[in-house]
Formats: structure tokens, sequence, C-alpha cells
């Protein structure tokens, strides 16, 4: 394989040209190096080097103009607008970034292409106002500065260029223009040969800055251009190449420079279909690690998403000595990107307190966490002990000191809306982080923050030169424009070693062996997206680049890479979650259909290994240390919800009880359910206890109504968050929780109003009594808490409150044997009924008596009252009432679960969990 580069050198060097006389005008900076480097390798005696030039910065030369950004442009457009628009009329700086950069786009594309721009933006304004018209003879003010606004892009294109001309500046459109107007004085004021290697797509100023120079003999342009694609009218390839040959009065009767056949020699290519894009770069690992080191040193491999670059680099073999990356790493990827932007943002939108979830993302950051030494998990904790949703800076500081307090301050003190104070602060930020760094150990970290240090200097003098920014808003726009365009640069041999590289730093050059991944719509080619002001019909009219023409410079790109390949690996994406994620690219279809006769085309899926895993349910043994710890809970007694907890799933309760394991403590943004029927449990024992020993009455009771909004915003105080309930989720469910309440209390009147009792005995009544089980050696105590006993008519209730919802048929049983089988079905007699037996352990309930439930979801139904169902030839019979007899049929088949615990034969066992589909 001959590369393209190596071609022209010889082609120039067989002529006697004097290379030390020319001026090589390549597509990128990259492909530049390259050309020295080979021409160092063939000159035969010391030689002069040649000029090597991209063609930005050509145009640069011919313009007289320096290029500047898209930020500076967007500044500098900003003022322009100003300058021609009433002070009244004028937009912030936040609103007209919104459309400036797509404006700004426009300009540039219109200059590239040496459009007239005033017929152009007129033709635009009256294309709004046909797409705008109106039946009314009096245009509403909208109307009137909308169009208003199509009718004024003339000055403000005008009022830009005056601007930076005064300035020596230029966007990169008005470069290409002033370069084709002022070529006339370049090729008299110069003298020597232009080299014009690799190009493809060239817009109008470049056409002409091309032919002017062919006309004078001053230009020379090689064009890499395969036969294959030339001849073939319909193929994209060549799409651009075939106008210059037809339209260029240089090439009539002339041929369009040496076409090459090298497509079509053998090559053997791999088209792999991988999952995700991890798995793509773990593929190229694969392919690398087989590979020798001569291979090495011809391989490229292309990223279609630049993205993939860490995953990559990451998945490189052992086998790789050297490599070399062309682009460089996006700044906006470096994890301290993240906190910078997220500062900014909170800061933005800062009022007076501090929302967690935006703290807790700056305190939990990596960095942060790293160089507090672990002091801000203090903070964290306090949050969700507190359950703080929203904290003061006071209360932030409250418990710093030294490096962690001096931290805190440069976050959490407000910036005051002030973009200067922003920029000064994260520069203090970055002193502060980077003190406490080692030099050795974070030498990637540290780089970073250097990156984001020149960042911010160059954010400040953009703020000193241009008052425009005045807001935090506002600044986290332009922070967010900077870093999507700052890179850091790798250190390497560029020309040694395996290349890793984007699409467009492969520009020019050739390789024997190529790895291109991401080779999926969308990527390659990209799509049709468009940012523009400019309808499509409007650009097709002026022979400004569509998505049509974009799609050829990628079809140009990929085959290119092909060309010389002798080996090529084409990956893509399978996975189908996503907008064209698993749509592999055109080009590789294409690939298929026009198989060449020497090409060796393999496709294949590279799926990860799966291994089947099946669902066991797990067996824990008891061991001596687990009987001990059963031995400590037995002592300590078992509540109601414990031996409940071990019927519903044993390895719950060895996980809760014996492990000592609990629910992570979160923040409770929204009210739990927990923490709702707390409150309304405590509300009403608030206003029951009051009556323990007596009868309620209907005064009490309304009087009881009257207080619960207080009463429950004390209990929310109490059990939730010192924030007042004042809107959003939980504004609603304190309306429920007083709902509840209210309803509760109502109910309670209508039946003292049907003439019926309550005398309240007990609330909330914390009981506990033994329980001998002659079989063990060692004390068995039971625990529980009731919340209501009292008499109903005379008769003795025990009362369970629920906020959730419950039916009569969810407190019923038929077989004792069945009541701690089925935690579903039985949980709510189980509990009621050991509550019975706890009331009766402590005073014995020789009458009849009733226990059950009142659901606060199911007020109408009244207390669920327990049933013993007996079944018989006659249909069911129902029994309510409490005695002896009952506590003691339950008592044995307590006694029979607790021994089930205590049995060191009997491992907790995992049961299977009920799949519900919602």
């Amino acid at each position: 394989m001959t590369a393209f580069i190596d071609q022209v050198l010889n082609e120039l060097l067989a002529r006697d040209t004097k290379i030390s006389n020319c001026a090589f005008i390549l597509p990128s900076k990259r492909a530049g190096s390259y050309l020295l480097h080979r021409l160092a390798g063939m000159v035969e005696k010391p030689v002069f080097s040649p000029r090597v030039l991209s063609i930005e910065d050509f145009a640069q030369e011919i313009a007289g103009l320096k290029s500047v950004d898209n930020i500076t442009s967007l500044f500098e457009f900003y003022s322009a607008y100003k300058d021609c628009t009433p002070r009244d009329e004028v937009e912030n700086f936040e609103t007209y970034s919104a459309w400036g950069q797509t404006l700004l786009h426009d300009f540039n594309e219109i200059d590239r292409y040496l459009i007239d721009y005033r017929a152009f933006f007129g033709y635009l304004s009256d294309i709004q106002e046909v797409n705008h018209w109106s039946l009314q003879e009096d245009q509403t003010s909208l109307m009137k500065n909308y169009l208003s606004f199509w009718n004024k892009l003339p000055v403000y294109y005008e009022q830009l260029q005056k601007q930076l001309e005064r300035k020596g500046l230029a966007y990169q459109g008005m470069v290409y223009r002033r370069a084709s107007e002022k070529i006339e004085d370049f090729i008299i004021n110069n003298s020597g040969k232009y080299v014009f290697v690799g190009f493809n797509a060239l817009n109008s100023a470049e056409q002409l800055i091309f032919q002017r120079l062919l006309e004078t003999g001053l230009g020379e342009v090689f064009w890499d251009v395969e036969k294959t694609f030339f001849e073939d009218k319909q193929h994209d390839v060549s799409h651009f190449m075939r106008q210059y040959a037809i339209e260029w009065e240089w090439y009539r009767g002339k041929p369009f420079g040496k076409l090459s056949s090298e497509f079509t020699l053998a090559k053997n290519i791999e088209m792999a279909g991988i999952p995700k894009n991890i798995g793509q770069a773990k593929y190229v690992g694969e392919i690398l690690s087989s590979m020798n080191e001569e291979d090495l040193q011809s391989t490229a491999v292309v990223l279609g998403d630049e993205s993939l670059l860490l995953p990559v680099l990451n998945s490189l073999p052992p086998n790789i000595s050297e490599v070399n990356v062309t682009m460089g790493f996006a700044l906006r990827n470096a994890p301290v990107a993240l906190l910078f932007e997220h500062l900014l943002k909170i800061q933005a939108g800062h009022q007076e307190k501090w929302y967690y979830k935006d703290l807790t993302t700056i305190i939990n950051h990596p960095l942060i966490k790293k160089v507090t030494g672990g002091g801000s998990n203090r903070l964290s904790e306090k949050i969700k002990k507190e359950n703080l949703v929203y904290l003061s800076s006071e209360t932030i500081f409250e418990n710093a000191s030294g490096f962690t307090l001096d931290l805190y301050r440069l976050c959490f003190q407000s910036w005051k809306n002030d973009p200067e104070i922003a920029v000064a602060n994260l520069q203090e930020l970055i002193y502060l982080l980077r003190t406490y760094l080692d030099k050795d150990k974070d030498k990637l970290t540290l780089e970073f923050l250097y990156q984001f240090h020149l960042l911010f200097n160059k954010l400040n003098n953009l703020l000193q030169e241009y008052t425009h920014v005045t807001t935090l808003k506002s600044l986290f726009i332009i922070f967010k424009d900077l870093v999507s365009l700052q890179t850091v640069d790798f250190k390497g041999k560029p020309f040694s070693g395996l290349q890793l590289m984007g699409v467009l730093e492969s520009r020019v050059l050739d390789f024997k062996n190529v790895i291109l991944l991401s080779v999926n719509e969308g990527v390659l080619p990209s799509g049709k997206s468009s940012n523009s002001f400019i309808p499509f019909d409007l650009k097709c009219a002026y022979n400004l680049p569509t998505y049509k023409e974009k799609d050829a410079v990628y079809a140009y790109h990929f085959y290119h890479l092909l060309q010389r390949a002798e080996n090529v690996h084409l990956v893509y994406n399978t996975e189908s979650g996503g907008l064209n994620a698993g749509e592999k690219s055109r080009f590789l279809l294409q690939l298929e259909m026009e198989q060449q006769k020497q090409h060796q085309i393999s496709q294949f899926s590279v799926v990860p290994k799966v291994p089947a895993i099946s669902k066991e349910l797990k067996v824990i043994p008891k061991t001596p240390e687990m009987m001990a710890k059963i031995r400590e809970v037995a002592k300590r007694g078992f509540s109601p919800s414990a031996l409940t907890t071990y019927v519903r799933n044993p390895l719950d309760f060895y996980k809760q009880y014996i492990l000592g394991i609990r629910e992570s403590e979160e923040v409770e943004e929204t009210v739990a359910y927990n923490t709702l029927g707390t409150v309304v449990h405590d509300t009403l024992e608030k206003f029951y206890e009051q009556w323990i020993g007596s009868e309620i009455t209907e005064e009490g009771l309304k009087k009881a109504i009257s207080e619960t909004p207080s009463e429950i915003s004390r209990q929310f105080l109490k059990h939730y968050t010192s924030e007042p309930l004042q809107n959003g989720k939980n504004l609603l469910i304190y309306e429920v929780a007083k709902r509840y309440v209210v309803n509760f209390l109502k109910s309670e009147i209508k039946t003292l109003e049907k003439g019926n009792s309550i005398r309240i005995l007990q609330v909330e009544n914390k009981l506990e009594c033994s329980l001998p089980i002659e079989v063990l050696d060692f004390p068995v105590n039971l625990k529980g808490t009731v919340d209501r006993v009292d008499e109903f008519n005379g008769k003795m209730r025990i009362i369970d409150y629920k906020t959730g919802k419950v039916e009569q048929n969810k407190v019923e049983i038929v077989e004792w044997e069945d009541i701690h089988s089925d935690y579903d079905k039985y949980s709510k007699p189980f509990q009621v009924l050991m509550y019975a037996y706890l009331l009766h352990r402590e005073r014995p309930i020789t009458s009849a008596a009733e226990a059950g439930i009142i659901s606060f979801k199911n007020l109408q139904s009244g207390f669920l009252k327990f049933y013993k169902k007996d079944k018989n030839g006659r249909g069911a019979f129902k029994d309510p009432d409490i005695t002896p007899e009952t506590l003691g049929a339950f008592r044995e088949q307590l006694i029979n679960l607790i021994l089930e615990i205590c049995d060191p034969q009997v491992p907790f066992q995992e049961k299977e969990m009920k799949q519900f589909a919602w």
C-alpha cells in the first residue's frame, strides 16, 4: 500500500520540484504534520522545510483577518445587535443567545458560499411574511415584532461585519468571503507554488481561490479520486469532484487528475454487530490483542462516536506498547466538569435555601468526598437523619470547620447572581482543591483542574471585555458552550504505534488496518439535523449545502478509510434502545450490494456470554451464633411485626432481627406512607388519652375536630420535617391525614348519636408478657403496642388502626393451623389476636370480647371484627367472640411458630415472593 500523501510527494520529487518554495495546503493540521514526516524520509539531501498550512490558516493569510471562536463571535454579535436596536426593544443576553448562535451559523454559510446577502435576506423575510400572513388589516404587536426581526437581518449582518473588521477579526465565513475578495491582490503580491492536497467538499469561496491559483499557475491540486466512484454518477463519494470536473474552467478539455483503482484491490472486510458502546470497545481490544507489533504500526482505530474514547483506552490489551491519540479528550467528559456545571446551575436558581438533592450532588461528588476526607458524609447523614429537604447556608456551615468549611463557603454562600463573583469563587475553589491533591497520584485530576483554570481565565477576560453577561443563568450558557469546545491534548509519538482518532482526523491519511466504530445511522452519516433559520427550499435555490451534501461528505470519509486499507473491521451498535440506536449504517448495506470481486466481506454478531442463572431460594442454616442471637430476641420479646415478618419471609426475619440490617435511611422528600400512619396514630392518641377511664362525648369529639389541623401540623413537625407543608404532594398528604382523622371522629359522633356508648380503657398501651415453653431452655417474651381498647355498649373491643384499606375477609380464619402459613391472608388476624393475648395476660378476659381493625380507607364498614369461621353442611358460621378458648387455640399456634423460629434444625428458608403485574 502506497499512501496518498506518499504518491503526491513522489510525483513532485520526480519532477524536481523545489519543495522548499512550495506551500502545502491540507484539510487538517494532522495531515500537514504527516506530510512533513514523510517528506523527511524521502529527500536525499538537506532542504528547507516547505510551509504547511491548513485551509483555514491559508484563508486567514489571504484575508488578513484573525478568525475568532464561536463564543467571541456571539459576544461581538450581541454588541452589534444592541447598536442597531432601540434600547427598549433589546432582548437580554439569555434570550438572545437562543437565536444568536443559529443566526451566526447562517451568516457563516452565506459568506462561505458567497451569497448576495441583501437579496437572500429579502427573500427570507418575504417567506416569513407569507408563512405568517393574517386577514386582519392591523397586525398585532407580536406579528410586527416578528416580521421586523426578519427585515433587520441585513442590518445585523452589516453591523457585525463592520465591527469585526475594525478590530481585524472575523468569524470563519467572513474570513472566506474576504479571502475570495482579496485573492487577486494576493496573487499579485505572492510567488512560489501552492499545493492543495486531499480536498473533497469545497465551499464557493474555496472553489474561487483554488481556480484563480490554478489559472495563474500558482496553484496545483491533487485530488484523491477513486475511479470506481468517479465514473459512477450515482455514487456520493465523488459527488463534489464530478461537479468540479464539469463546472471549473480549468478542467475543460483536461483530465481531472489521476484516477486510482485501489478500492477494487483485495480487502478483508468484517462487519460486526455488537450491543452497546462498551461492547464495541471490548471487541476492539480483542482485535488488537491478536496483532503483532508490525501490524499495530499501520493500524488506526477510528471513532465514529468520539464519546467512545475512554472506553476504548480502558480496553486496550497489554500488547499495545505505544498509542497516539490524535483527537484529544473532551473536557466536558472530565468528572470534575459535572461539579462546576452543577455548582453554576444551582447557584443560578438559588433563592433562600438549598434543595437537598442539589446539595448532595455536590457534597457526594467523588472529588469533594476525597478532599474533605469523608467530612462531607457528616452533612449527608445530618440531612437524612433530620429529613432536611431545604437547608439554609447557616445549617450547612454549622457542623463544618477548617478546610471543609472553606470549601462549603465557596460552594454554598450565595453568589448574588453576579457572574464576576461566580468566576472568582470557582477559581478559588480550583486553588483550594489543588492544594489537597497529590502531585503524583492525582496527575489527571490536576490536569483537568488546570484546564478549567484556563477556561475560567478566558471566561473572566470575556466578562471584562464585554458587559453582556449580567446573570448566572447567562454565565451558565456561556460556560456550557466553552466547555463543549475545550479539549485536553494527549502526549504521544504522532507517527508510531497504534493511531486512535476521530473521523475528521483521518482525512488524507491511509492505513493498512482500519477499525471503525459506531457505523450506525445517525452517526455515519449523522442524519438530517440542522441548526438553521434557512428553509430547505431556499438552501436548494441558492446552492447552499443541505443534509444531502452532508451525507456525501460522510460517504467520502467512510470510503476513503477503506480505499487503501487491506483489513477493515466495521463495528456497529445493535442495541435497540433509543432512536436509530440499533440500525446499522446505510454505508454497510451499500458495501454489500456493490461488493467488489476481490473483497471478502463477512458479517456476524458478537454478544457477551451471559451464563444462565437459575433463581434458587436461599437457605441459611442456623449456627450457634445465630441461635445465641435468637435467644436475645426472644428475651427482649417477639413483637407481632417480628413474627409476621417471619411468616412473610424467614429470610427477611434473618436479615432484620438476626443480622440487624435495616433499610438505608433516605431523605423523605414526599411524606412516606408509614409516616402518614404514625401521624394519624399519634394524633388520635393525643385526643383519646384524655378520655381514658371515661366515656367519650359528642362535645369532646367536636372539639377534637376543631383541633385536628393544628395537631396534625404538630405531629408532622415531630415525625417528618420542620418545613411547612404548604405546597406540592406534601400539602395533599397533609390534607389526607386531616381528612382521615376528621372522618373518623365524625364516624364516632354518628355512633354516639345512635345511642351507643364508648368507654376508653387504654390508648397506645405498651404490653409485655412471658410465654413459658417447656421444651425451650431459655425465656421467651412477647411485646406489642395496642392502639386502643374500649368498651362498646359494655363489651370490650381490642382495636388496631390501619391507614390502608382492609376488607372484612382479611380478618377472618377457618382453620387455626393456617394463621401462620399465609402472610397476605392472615397477618391482620394474627396481629389483633396477639394484642388480645397480651391484654389477656395483663388482665384476664373473663367475658366475651371482640378484636378487630378500623380501616381509615374503609370507614363505612366500621369496626371490622375478627371472626373464626366454622365450615359445616349448613354454610359458614362466624364466631366473633374472643374467649379464653379462642386465645388458647391461638396460643398453641403462636408456640408452634416460635418453636419453628427457635429450632436449630430448621433453617431460614427464603420464600418465593409473589410477582405483581402493574
